[in-house]
């Protein structure tokens, strides 16, 4: 039977604790599950492409999934205007990718694309970053508003995947490789349960 972890180790979050140390800990805490890597990205007049970690599949039927955007960034606004987004889900050997549409330096609007090498999606106009291991282009089917962030949930329009590369993965604060195999979540199925 797993032990708890030594009360010393836990952290504890009291109602009127300082909002900066109560960040930092969520910060810790959110960083310790790793998640896959995508750049989403909107096309039209305001093209724009964003990294993303706070992606993940929503339903089979019908097929949506969702991405999670601060309201205080710039795809944000973008997303608002769009009737339709795409998302890249990023290879192992794509971390240059992620860091620079992390990067607020980069140029705005089309011109950000520039540097790389992608293809107009035929459903939703969003740039579809090249080298990634999968695609999907999404219709906006529902916002909502959590915190500090908007959810904006996407129907899948079309989807396209590369097989037999590894994913880029995202934990702890840094960018990190596939090299295992994946095992199955249950013997003889890729559902969790």
């Amino acid at each position: 039977m797993p032990r708890r972890p030594a009360e010393a180790n836990v952290e504890k979050l009291q109602p009127a604790q300082d909002v900066v140390h109560e960040r930092a800990s969520l910060r810790r805490v959110f960083g310790a599950f790793a998640t896959g890597v995508t750049v989403v990205t909107v096309g039209g007049e305001v093209a724009h492409g964003m990294t993303a970690n706070s992606f993940t599949a929503v339903s089979l039927d019908p097929p949506l999934i969702l991405v999670c955007v601060g309201r205080d960034a710039l795809m944000h606004e973008v997303m608002e205007q769009q009737p339709a987004f795409a998302v890249s889900i990023l290879a192992a050997d794509q971390t240059q990718l992620a860091r620079y549409f992390a990067d607020k330096r980069r140029p705005v609007g089309r011109d950000q694309f520039n540097a790389v090498s992608w293809s107009s999606g035929a459903h939703s106009g969003a740039p579809l970053i090249d080298g990634s291991l999968a695609h999907l282009e999404c219709e906006l089917e529902q916002r909502h508003e959590a915190g500090d962030h908007t959810i904006y949930v996407g129907r899948v329009l079309s989807l396209w995947r590369r097989p037999g590369d590894d994913a880029l993965l995202f934990l702890n604060g840094q960018f990190l490789r596939t090299d295992d195999q994946p095992e199955p979540a249950q013997p003889g199925s890729t559902d969790a349960a």
